[in-house]
Parts: structure tokens; sequence; C-alpha cells
């Protein structure tokens, strides 16, 4: 039996013509990547902005221009650490179907562990299998040395990811130092709403996900959205695109389906197209 989550309220009046402003200010800010500095961090936040946006109007992803969005802000997180661990003054990395030739002092500052998560979940969701291969290569000492300083559980979780996908040892030790990382308990100054609702849905529905727990994954699914949009349904949040789309548990539901897991959750949430590999090799990416 299928189950549905409805997003949360968000107004569309004006949508477009927000679109439309985001979609000249991420082309503004990508064409001047290559000149120094290159701001990778504020181009990877702008672009997976705007790709949500697009998922606003168009929820099930079935326009080219919201592929073509997504695969911009999936281009842009890769390119980041590309940069970041070029050994050169400068890394050609292709963004919006063009190569640029971008500069490369300055950018390790910006690679942290948040940047690493997204960049992976977009990879996923793209099914870009060499550039997930490539971010999980980044040593764990590069995202530990940015401006930006996570508890380490995410860390964990990072080198989960990374295990996971290279065919690595100690996966199941990784997983629960993890989860085990987001009690309350063990890190009290955290958000613990943030942490609950939103970072720990993403590692139980992976852990349903290697141990091939089809009914498991679908019960962990329907839970993760709830959470979300009671995240996102604060009066403080709830005119923020960041939550139009959920993005870890999208790439979860990603792999599981290409794991041939039934996807038995519907929802704005995850958009049907993206979730169900329509656009994968569409155009060179």
């Amino acid at each position: 039996m299928t189950a549905t989550v409805a997003r949360h309220s968000f107004p569309t009046e004006h949508a477009a013509e927000g679109l439309a402003v985001l979609t000249r200010s991420a082309g503004r800010l990508i064409g001047g990547l290559e000149d120094p500095p290159s701001d990778l961090g504020d181009a990877l936040r702008l672009t997976l902005t705007l790709a949500k946006s697009h998922c606003l109007l168009d929820p099930e992803s079935g326009e080219l221009s919201t592929w073509e969005a997504w695969v911009t802000a999936m281009q842009t997180g890769s390119a980041l650490f590309a940069a970041a661990t070029s050994g050169e003054a400068s890394v050609t990395c292709r963004i919006a179907d063009k190569d640029r030739t971008l500069p490369t002092a300055g950018t390790h500052r910006y690679a942290d562990a948040g940047a690493w998560l997204t960049a992976f979940y977009l990879a996923a969701v793209c099914r870009e299998k060499e550039r997930l291969t490539a971010l999980c290569r980044i040593p764990l000492s590069l995202l530990h040395a940015a401006d930006n300083q996570y508890d380490e559980y995410v860390y964990a979780w990072v080198d989960t990811l990374q295990t996971y996908w290279l065919g690595g040892s100690g996966l199941g030790r990784k997983l629960v130092a993890a989860v085990d990382g987001t009690d309350p308990s063990v890190i009290p100054t955290a958000d613990h709403e943030l942490t609950g609702k939103i970072i720990y849905p993403p590692m139980e529905l992976f852990h349903r996900i290697i141990r091939g727990d089809n009914d498991g994954f679908n019960r962990a699914l329907l839970e993760a959205l709830q959470w979300h949009k009671e995240y996102w349904s604060d009066e403080d949040r709830a005119l923020q695109s960041t939550g139009l789309v959920a993005l870890a548990p999208l790439a979860m539901a990603c792999f599981a389906h290409d794991a041939d897991f039934p996807i038995e959750v519907r929802s704005e949430y995850l958009p049907k197209y993206l979730l169900e590999r329509a656009w994968a090799g569409e155009f060179p990416t």
C-alpha cells in the first residue's frame, strides 16, 4: 500500500518571477567562477537552492529545465572538491554546459563535511558514479581542515558513505558510530531538532538499504518525510526553499530504487522523475 506525504504549504503566487531572479543570480555567479577568488561555496548553495526551487512549480521534475538545474548543482558540488584537491593553480570542470577553468586557491576552506554530503547526495540523485567515486576518495583530513567544523558523528557518516561506495571494511562499525553520535546525551549543545529530524533519518534509511530490508526502508522513508515536513513547517523556516525537496532521503531512495527496492512512499519532497532516474543520461554532464 502506497503512503503519501504532502508537502508543507508554500506560496506559489510569485514563484515564476522568483525562479527567474534566482536563475539570473546563479548565472552571474557561475559566470564569475573563472575569476579569482572562485566562490564555489556560494555557488553550491545557490545552485542547490535553484534546483529545489524548480520543484515548487514542477514537483515531479518532469521539465528539462528542472533536470538542468539539478545537474548544474551536482556539477558545482563536484567542482568544489575537484578544485580543493587539485595540486595545480587551476582545474577544468564542466558547469552549466560549459568547461570552465577554475582557480583553486582558497577553495579548500569551502570543502567541509556539510558541502561534501551535499555534493555526494547530488551525485547520487543524478546517478553520477564516477563523481561519487571521486568524492569518496576525498580524505577526511581535508574536511576537518575546512573553515566549518562539525560534530564527530558527521565525519563518521561521511566515512560510512565513503566506505560503502568504495567497498571498504568496517562499514557496520562506522555506521554505528555515526548513529550513536546523534544521541542528544552525546551532543548536549547541538540542535536536537535538526539532528533528529534532518540529519539522522538518512542514516536509518541507509541502514535499511545495507540490510536489504525493503519494508523497513519504506517505514523509515515515511518517517523521514514526515519529520522533514514537521521541521520545515515551522513558521521560521516554512518560506525557505531549502525545504522543498528532502535531499538526503531522496539520495537514499535513489540508492534503494536502483537496488530494486519497491518505493512505496510518494511525496513532492521526492520528485518522481529524479527518483526514477528518468533524466539520467539525457545529455553529457
